[in-house]
C-alpha cells in the first residue's frame, strides 16, 4: 500500500471545509491519512478517540459530505479520487469490496451513492440515520429493532406514498424529478432497496438527485404542483 497521501486545494480551500471548526478539519486529514489505496478504513472511531476528536466533529463531516459511512461502520473519504492518484505498482485494491460496490462516481470523480443505495450514512439522508447532538455512531445498524438495554426506539413503519406525496417533495426541493417514474419504479419492486424493504422513500428521491448531478431542476410535466392558481 501506497504510504504518501495528497490533499486537493480545490477541496480544502472551499467555504464548506474551511467553515468547519479546526478539530473537524484535522481529524479529516488524519481520516485521509490512514485510508487504504482508495479512500476506505475499518477503523474511524478509534481514529477520532486517538486524537481527540469530538463525535461531532466525525457527524460534521458526514452532514457537510466529506466521508460516507456504511452500516457495517466502514467509512470512506468521499472526494479521495480527487485527492489522489496512486501508481500502479504501488496500488492495493480496499478489502472493502462489498462497500465499494455501493458507490459509484460522479462528473467530477468523487464517491457518491448509487440509486439502489439507501443506507450509507450521508449528509442527504443524514434525518435516517441521526442529527447533530443525538445519540452516538456505531451503537447499531439503523432499522435495528430497538431494545430497553440500548433505550433506542423501534423504527417507524414504513407507508407507501402516493404519487401526489412524492410530487409535492420533488417540487419542494425543486429537483426535477418525474414523480409517476419514481413511483412506478419501486412500485415494480415492491418497495424495497435491494433486497431490503424500503425503511424512507424520502431518503430515495434524495439519492436520485444524486444520481441525477448538478443537471437543474426542470419541471414536472402535468403536475397539478406546477400549474398557476
Amino acid at each position: 500500500m501506497a504510504e504518501r497521501r495528497m490533499f486537493a486545494k480545490t477541496i480544502i480551500d472551499s467555504d464548506a471545509f474551511l467553515d468547519m471548526p479546526l478539530s473537524a478539519q484535522a481529524l479529516y486529514f488524519h481520516l485521509s491519512m490512514r485510508a487504504d489505496d482508495e479512500g476506505f478504513l475499518g477503523n474511524p472511531k478509534r481514529i477520532r478517540s486517538m486524537i481527540g476528536a469530538s463525535e461531532d466533529d466525525y457527524k460534521l463531516l458526514i452532514v457537510k459530505r466529506f466521508i460516507l459511512v456504511f452500516p457495517s461502520g466502514i467509512t470512506v473519504i468521499r472526494h479521495w479520487r480527487i485527492h489522489n492518484l496512486i501508481q500502479k505498482d504501488r496500488f492495493k485494491e480496499t478489502t472493502y469490496i462489498e462497500e465499494k460496490s455501493m458507490l459509484s462516481l460522479d462528473g467530477k470523480k468523487a464517491y457518491t451513492e448509487r440509486v439502489e443505495t439507501e443506507c450509507i450514512q450521508s449528509g442527504n439522508s443524514l434525518d435516517t440515520q441521526y442529527r447533530l447532538g443525538e445519540g452516538s455512531v456505531g451503537k447499531g445498524r439503523i432499522g435495528e429493532r430497538g431494545s430497553a438495554d440500548t433505550g433506542t426506539a423501534p423504527p417507524k413503519r414504513f407507508e407507501k406514498p402516493t404519487v401526489e406525496e412524492i410530487a409535492k417533495y420533488c417540487e419542494e426541493r425543486q429537483n426535477g424529478i418525474n414523480p409517476q417514474q419514481f413511483f412506478d419504479f419501486y412500485e415494480s419492486k415492491g418497495w424495497k432497496v435491494g433486497r431490503e424493504p424500503m425503511k424512507d422513500w424520502r431518503a430515495c428521491v434524495r439519492t436520485w438527485e444524486t444520481r441525477e448531478g448538478e443537471k437543474p431542476a426542470k419541471p414536472v410535466p402535468n403536475s397539478k404542483y406546477n400549474r398557476e392558481d
